[in-house]
């Protein structure tokens, strides 16, 4: 009895409880962009492979670019940056060259290094696309991206740093708008 008198006034509070009228529509205010990171390429050539190169061009070579590839991601995305770091503990001064090419091969956009033989600083470039940048429709529309080195100094000379080399870092992150 006493336990049908306990679920008779748990119904009865139920029934008769206040509660505020649900509000769904807080989902069309509902703004998610999160922002991704990837890197794009890494290179690392020792000084001992350049010397072994003869003229001045001691590397060349182009790599996929898929990130726009899918639309739902390309329409997307708000803003991005590419940010390079080159390193050079070589003998060599160098100069890099970056184009961004679309799928019929023209250059959409170019960046250009030069750095000093070692000893040198860690170079870094932040490039931000999107907004007042440059257009986010460079990287959307590249397919290709070639990276061109070359050896501006001689091909005896060795570094008497340890393990002598260029190396090319580079890192892509983009704002996307999810909802």
């Amino acid at each position: 009895m006493l336990r049908k008198i306990g679920l008779l006034f748990v119904g009865l509070v139920l029934l008769f409880s206040c509660s505020d009228k649900q509000d769904f529509g807080q989902y069309d205010d509902l703004t998610i962009t999160p922002t991704f990171e990837t890197s794009i390429f890494y290179v690392k050539t020792q000084e001992s492979i350049i010397n072994r190169v003869t003229g001045i061009s001691f590397f060349t070579q182009d790599f996929n670019f898929d990130a726009f590839e899918e639309d739902i991601f390309a329409e997307r995305v708000l803003e991005g940056s590419i940010t390079y770091e080159l390193e050079n503990t070589t003998s060599k001064e160098i100069e890099i060259t970056i184009e961004f090419l679309n799928e019929n091969g023209d250059v959409l956009d170019t960046e250009f290094f030069q750095m000093d033989a070692a000893p040198t600083a860690l170079l870094t470039r932040v490039v931000a696309y999107g907004g007042a940048d440059k257009s986010l429709d460079i990287l959307r529309n590249t397919s290709q991206v070639r990276l061109s080195a070359r050896n501006l100094g001689d091909n005896t000379s060795t570094s008497n740093l340890p393990d002598p080399a260029i190396e090319l870092r580079s890192i892509a992150k983009f704002t996307v708008r999810v909802k």
